[in-house]
């Protein structure tokens, strides 16, 4: 599957993967990210059951705070 993850275009061996398993291939670790799809953002109680397909546009943002 081809998708488009944070304006750079990846390939994955899978057809479609959760986004919690898009999470560990890419060892995104942070505590605090926001992840969209095609527009659409997702909830954290949704990592485990909403699917990237090929074609998608997926963005994880990474919340950072400071004093």
């Amino acid at each position: 599957m081809k998708i488009n993850l944070n304006n750079t275009f990846e390939v994955f061996s899978p057809e479609s993967m959760t986004v919690s398993e898009l999470l560990k291939v890419k060892n995104f670790t942070f505590r605090m990210l926001i992840i969209k799809i095609n527009g659409s953002l997702v909830k954290k109680t949704e990592y485990e059951t909403t699917r990237i397909s090929d074609g998608d546009e997926v963005h994880v943002l990474h919340l950072i705070s400071g004093g």
